[in-house]
C-alpha cells in the first residue's frame, strides 16, 4: 500500500512538472494588421483600363 502511494505521489509530481510552466508560458502574439501599399489598388485599375481599352476596340472595330 506504501508503495502504491508513493508512485501516487511521484506521478501527481510528474504530471505538476509538467503542467505548471505551461500554465505561465507567454501567449502568442497576434499577427500584424493587413496593410495595403497600393500594389492591389494599381492592379485593379491597370486591370479596368485593360478592359476599357478592349471595349474600345471592340467597338472602333
Amino acid at each position: 500500500m506504501a508503495v502504491s502511494k508513493v508512485v501516487l505521489m511521484a506521478l501527481a509530481v510528474l504530471v505538476f512538472v509538467v503542467a505548471l510552466p505551461a500554465v505561465r508560458a507567454q501567449s502568442i502574439a497576434p499577427a500584424p494588421a493587413p496593410t495595403s501599399d497600393g500594389i492591389t489598388i494599381d492592379q485593379g485599375i491597370a486591370y479596368v483600363l485593360m478592359l476599357l481599352a478592349l471595349v474600345l476596340t471592340y467597338l472602333i472595330h
